[in-house]
């Protein structure tokens, strides 16, 4: 049986600031950014912290002008991943502090709060980007599709039955599970739908959204990290919990993830639009899955036939241009930190 998972105390005078242990250990909860157990804890706090942004920065003007402009299938889709994403951001929030009640380590705890601050401010962007474009009837049905639609309550609906495991019971085995949920909703499940939104600032359409979403796919990225690096030390504090069974559940489930992330492709991208066919996309949901599946430690077998370059190349360019937090094609430099491979923004 699985071990259960203790709560973090308000504070225990007899406990080290330096934690024990990452979960399940002791540490006074003072939090001394220069007495901490982890070397990678403070460094990822810098970076989260040189991340920051909100909706206001981003000018909608343009964007506005355009919306009406767009094709009926392009309206349809941009409505649909928005209400997607409204979802998975805000339950993301609330996952967060779920872990952040068992995480021993002050400074992961802080990782975990400052994360979840970060997902609250994507859903800001979300209510942002849709009041500037459609009426409130028009916003609060997009908010109820998580409901409504078939394609997106499946794909949902598979997330939130793996978190609810691991807050019904908090045992360390569903909580390395938990985290595997997580990787595939901020790592797997918004890939398609960035993939829409960066095909339309290709082609010089809701740059501006697109610019958002940029900022919200950069702060995923540095979460998935985040998340890896707790997968792994919770393996290496609890070495019985690394097992064949764990392997497999691990494959077995981003390829299901990949499945459904497919199919609500097809739903929302398909063969509607220039410049993006859905072989490619299919392709680059089965790159990401052995990307995720990789970095968790557990090799590229999901989907062994799936190319081991990006097949979407394109995408790579939108990326670099938010080196330096720029917008795409208006190029003008806001000053922020720069992401680059050694703050966390790894390849799309």
């Amino acid at each position: 049986m699985s071990t259960l998972l203790r709560k973090r105390v308000l504070m225990d005078e007899q406990a080290p600031n330096r934690s024990t242990g990452i979960i399940n250990g002791e540490s006074s909860n003072i939090l001394n950014w220069d007495d901490v157990r982890f070397s990678w804890a403070y460094p990822k706090y810098k970076r989260m912290l040189a991340n920051f942004w909100t909706p206001f920065e981003i000018n909608m003007s343009q964007d506005i002008k355009q919306f009406p402009q767009l094709s009926k299938n392009e309206q349809e889709s941009f409505l649909k991943i928005i209400g997607l994403l409204a979802l998975l951001d805000s339950i993301q929030s609330d996952y967060a502090s779920k872990v952040a009640d068992y995480v021993t380590d002050s400074s992961v705890n802080a990782l975990m709060i400052i994360l979840a601050q970060q997902e609250v401010v994507h859903n800001h962007s979300y209510s942002y980007v849709l009041s500037s474009l459609v009426s409130k009837s028009k916003q609060d049905e997009v908010f109820e599709y998580w409901r409504t639609d078939e394609k997106l309550r499946k794909r949902n609906d598979f997330v939130t039955n793996g978190y609810k495991q691991f807050v019904e019971n908090s045992t360390i085995d569903n909580f390395l599970k938990s985290i595997v949920f997580d990787v595939i909703l901020e790592g797997l499940f918004f890939y398609s739908g960035f993939a829409f939104f960066y095909n339309l600032a290709r082609n010089q359409k809701m740059v501006a959204t697109s610019t958002m979403i940029n900022y919200i796919n950069r702060d995923e990225q540095l979460h998935v990290g985040l998340f890896e690096k707790i997968f792994k030390e919770v393996l290496r504090e609890n070495p019985e919990y690394e097992t064949e069974e764990l392997k497999q559940f691990v494959i077995q489930t981003f390829q299901e993830a990949a499945t459904l992330e497919i199919e609500w492709a097809e739903s929302i991208i398909g063969e509607k639009f220039d410049g993006i066919t859905m072989k490619e996309v299919e392709q680059y949901i089965q790159y990401m899955a052995n990307k995720r599946c990789n970095q968790l430690g557990f090799g590229r077998d999901a989907f062994p036939d799936a190319p081991i370059q990006n097949p979407l190349r394109w995408i790579i360019a939108y990326q670099e241009v938010d080196l330096g937090k720029t917008d795409f094609f208006e190029q003008k430099s806001r000053q922020y930190t720069k992401a680059s491979d050694l703050n966390g923004f790894d390849e799309l």
